[in-house]
This record gives structure tokens, sequence and C-alpha cells, in this order.
């Protein structure tokens, strides 16, 4: 039993896993970030790239 004691605190004081679910987390952000910006400025968009594809 102490092994297994031994492996759950030495699992638990790992931060590589801690750190691993930051930068999932700083990413999470960064994509809701990105789609907002996407959703805002949409209609621009549109028109930019309709003015892209008539000109060619």
């Amino acid at each position: 039993m102490t092994k297994l004691k031994e492996k759950a605190l030495q699992f638990l004081k790992e931060e590589e896993g801690q750190s691993l679910s930051e930068y999932g987390l700083i990413i999470g952000i960064i994509a809701v970030a990105c789609i907002t910006v996407l959703v805002a400025l949409k209609d621009k968009l549109v028109e930019t790239f309709t003015k892209i594809k008539d000109a060619l």
C-alpha cells in the first residue's frame, strides 16, 4: 500500500500536467478571441473578398 500512496503523492506533486493544461487554456482563450473578431468583422471580410474575386 505504501508504494501506491507514494506513487499517488508523486503524481499530485508533478507540475508537467499543470503547465500543459495552462497552455490548453491559453490556446482556448486565443481561439475564442479569434472567432469573436472574425464574427465581428464578417461583413467587412466578405466585402473585401468579393472585391478581390470580382477583380480577378
